[in-house]
């Protein structure tokens, strides 16, 4: 049996086929499917209990730590509350204990009351809501068959679940597009209802029944000013609740993965269940043809890894190679990704197409690119705003003034902090806007960095750079995607250091990479070394000692050996683990620069390893959410690697940051996925503050004194005190929380996590306090400090019992005995 590409984690269970709205834009009953009409209208009990066997299964033999379900319809509500509690606790019952279970129902919320809430509460399930805007909007299309407005009763579902007691169940509220609707009564109206996300969604349409266009509009993109119009909005509102649309480009602008399924290269992992318990696919394609979504299995006769190996799910895992050859070409194809699959139909080629909505693709991602999303600033540019009083790049090395003159070190603005970020950074946090615009200065820095090291070598308009200046003009988000990988930095920073031994190759390798990714044909001349050649972000690739040839194509790419031979695979792949909400983190295990950490590297992970890294990285990514929240969010957005590391010492956790390689965290594995949480929450800290004193001076750089740390022996400079007060911000909130959902527990689990609680506040509230007394930070030093008080205090006011605060005293006696 062939091993399935990606387990698939996400699957819309249909409750009910029926539905008691009558909306004209709904793809299940007023698209090209009609499979509805011949469908059981509930889902019976042998169905549910048999389809949450199969997932069980699933999630065991693939180790995964989260699984997301939606229940869905037709209006699920129609189910009833006995059969929906069913669906919960078989789910519940059929998984492992070590994977969670995102269990959601998506509503028209006509149905839903008080008693359903109380359900809700007590079996773990979220509820999303369909809402097209203010009433005006809502009723162009939510009514019911007699024409009644429903969205009185939606109003009500909303405020119910904004009650105190429910708050927590509510997930968000789907919004689909209407280009006659007004954008702004229409954001303004969800955001008086104040939802912690909001999905805009593209009115499903395929090249046989294109979109609405308004008669006379001049406009060639409709949809996209619609949506840069919310968009404008909510960053003037400082996004008051989550949008994955607009994250999603935010993030794959920079090479990260996408948020949804309709924009990015992420593959799919979504499967449905229909009523009568046939699998099918994404439930968009019923707006391409009748019985486009048909996979010909069913839950009782085939298993969940039989539906992964089936093509048509395939097809919407195979990335860039599964596009149509005018999405290969395309600047924007890793933000857009095609586009939703479905919208790319057409009768005499299928899905070998863009996105009806192409222009309007390309229109969103630049608009919002261009609004501060894109990381995309140019080497002279960050190099002047590196040398400005209010920018220091402090830490990262003098920056040549003289340049080469090539597009990508042509001026531009660099990016700034807003107070309230600093402010918000300053106490330990840093959401996701927060961490884009560090993201951004990173990769500005990067680029002078590289800029400068490529100056100080004397090879002027070489090759390498040469192509990698052109991409930065045709295919700019592919270079920031190359350009933002970790280590991209770690040889301009060594070269600029004055250490020549790493050679120019590196610099050949970025070109390649980002020639590689952006698919134009483009050849760049690479020196392989040690019996193969890395492209950054993509892999290795085994090849004879000598200058080889890279050659990017749109089906994928040609390496020519100093011996004839060509490869046209990589031999050894970047691997990434998907976590929970669609994150995606590289797993680097070969990049020859990685060794930039203070620690030795691992090399190569057998599947074993492999195995084990994914299934502990997933379930610290859902501990994190749990017990770090606000610490989480900013993980999601900034980082994108984890280095596995070399085991400490026995019994001893090892982990590093390195200040040249943003974005990356280097971790040994440690047994239990807690510590591992742990490890990158703190490591995390330090990747953060490293990027905040590239921007501003907090200390006298001239002060040379050292200080003790109370959680070590050695006296050390302020910068080392002020990392690890700000890395264990994050240490003191995890036990803080730990603490707490121990409370009113007793045994060994919640003794120690009252000891380490006890232990760490105390720590780091005196550490604190010792920068504060330093006398060496500056005005904006003090307030950062002031800000890390802040965030401590409330944890000193804890209670605690007083064996908690022995064994804290006991502990801190014997980490300086044993440091």
């Amino acid at each position: 049996m062939t091993r399935i590409p990606v387990p698939l984690t996400q699957f819309v269970v249909k409750m009910h086929s029926r539905c008691d709205l009558a909306c004209d834009h709904c793809y299940v009953y007023e698209h090209a499917d009609s499979s509805w009409r011949s469908r059981p209208k509930v889902i019976g009990d042998g169905i549910l209990a048999k389809a949450a066997e199969r997932i069980g299964e699933h999630a065991i033999a693939h180790r995964l730590s989260a699984v997301r379900v939606v229940l869905h319809g037709g209006e699920p509500l129609l189910a009833g509350p006995d059969r929906l509690r069913r669906a919960a606790e078989a789910l519940r019952a059929a998984l492992p204990p070590d994977c969670a279970l995102d269990l959601r129902i998506h509503t028209n919320g006509v149905l839903l009351s008080e008693a359903y809430c109380a359900l809700f509460a007590e079996v773990g399930v979220k509820v999303g809501i369909s809402l097209d805007g203010d009433k005006a909007a809502n009723d162009r299309h939510r009514r019911f068959a007699d024409g009644r407005s429903s969205h009185p009763q939606v109003l009500r579902a909303v405020a119910l679940l904004n009650r105190p007691e429910y708050r927590h169940l509510f997930a968000g509220l789907l919004c689909t597009i209407d280009i006659e609707n007004d954008p702004v009564a229409v954001y303004r109206a969800l955001v008086e209802l104040r939802p912690p996300a909001v999905d805009f969604l593209l009115p499903h349409a395929t090249w046989e029944e294109p979109p609405k266009r308004l008669p006379g509009d001049a406009a060639q993109t409709p949809y996209a000013d619609w949506l840069l119009t919310v968009h404008r909005l909510w960053e003037t509102d400082r996004r008051p609740f989550a949008v994955r649309t607009f994250e999603s480009v935010h993030r794959t602008v920079r090479g990260l993965s996408s948020l949804t399924e309709s924009l990015g290269l992420e593959p799919s992992d979504l499967a449905v269940l229909e009523t009568d318990g046939t699998f099918e696919q994404a439930d968009s394609l019923k707006t391409a043809y009748d019985g486009a979504p048909v996979t010909g299995m069913n839950v009782f006769a085939h298993s969940i890894d039989d539906l992964a190996r089936h093509p048509g799910i395939a097809a919407r895992q195979s990335g860039l190679a599964g596009l149509s050859a005018t999405c290969r070409a395309c600047p924007v194809v890793r933000a857009c990704g095609g586009g939703l699959y479905a919208h790319r139909y057409r009768a005499d080629n299928a899905f070998d197409n863009p996105s009806v909505y192409c222009g309007d693709l390309m229109t969103l991602i630049n608009g919002i690119a261009g609004s501060g999303g894109s990381a995309r600033g140019s080497a002279r540019g960050a190099a002047s705003a590196a040398a400005s009083p209010s920018a220091s790049a402090a830490g990262s090395g003098p920056v040549p003034a003289q340049g080469s003159g090539s597009p990508l070190s042509a001026p531009v603005a660099a990016t700034r902090l807003s107070s309230a970020q600093l402010d918000e950074l300053a106490r330990g946090y840093g959401g996701a806007d927060t961490v884009a615009a560090l993201s951004s200065a990173q990769l500005a820095l990067t680029r002078a960095m590289l800029a400068a090291a490529w100056d100080a070598s004397g090879q002027g308009r070489a090759e390498a750079w040469e192509l990698l200046s052109e991409l930065d003009v045709a295919a700019p988000a592919e270079v920031d995607a190359v350009l933002g990988h970790p280590y991209a930095r770690a040889w301009a920073a060594r070269r600029l250091a004055g250490d020549l031994s790493v050679g120019l190759g590196p610099m050949a390798a970025l070109a390649a990479a980002a020639a590689v990714r952006a698919g134009r044909g483009d050849a760049v001349q690479v020196p392989a070394r040690g019996g193969g050649l890395h492209l950054p972000t993509l892999g290795w690739v085994e090849l004879p000692d000598g200058e080889a040839v890279v050659t990017g194509r749109a089906d994928g790419f040609e390496v020519r050996a100093s011996d004839g031979s060509v490869r046209t695979e990589l031999d050894r792949p970047l691997r990434r683990v998907r976590l929970a909400g669609g994150w995606t983190v590289a797993l680097e295990d070969l990049d020859p620069l990685r060794d930039s950490h203070d620690h030795p590297v691992a090399g190569r992970l057998p599947e074993a390893e492999l195995l084990a890294w994914t299934g502990a990285l997933r379930e610290a990514w859902e501990l994190l959410g749990r017990d770090l929240p606000r610490y989480a969010e900013g993980l999601r957005a900034g980082l994108g690697t984890v280095t596995p590391l070399r085991p400490g010492p026995t019994g001893r956790d090892v982990s590093s940051a390195a200040r040249q390689a943003y974005g990356a965290v280097a971790i040994a594995r440690p047994a239990t996925a807690p510590t591992l949480a742990l490890l990158l929450a703190h490591e995390f800290q330090h990747v953060k503050l490293g990027a905040v004193l590239d921007l501003f001076d907090l200390y006298d750089r001239a002060d040379d004194r050292l200080y003790l740390a109370p959680w070590r022996p050695d006296p050390r400079p302020l910068e080392g005190l002020l990392q690890g007060t700000y890395a264990h911000l994050a240490v003191t909130e995890y036990w803080g929380t730990r603490t707490a959902a121990y409370d009113g527990l007793a045994g060994e689990a919640a003794d120690r996590a009252r000891a380490q609680f006890a232990l760490w506040r105390r720590y780091t509230a005196e550490a604190v306090e010792r920068l504060a007394e330093s006398g060496a930070l500056t005005g904006l030093g003090v307030r950062f400090a002031e800000g890390m008080g802040e965030s401590v205090a409330p944890w000193l006011a804890v209670p605690l019992p007083a064996a908690a605060e022995r064994d804290a005293g006991r502990a801190r006696q014997e980490r300086l005995a044993t440091a």
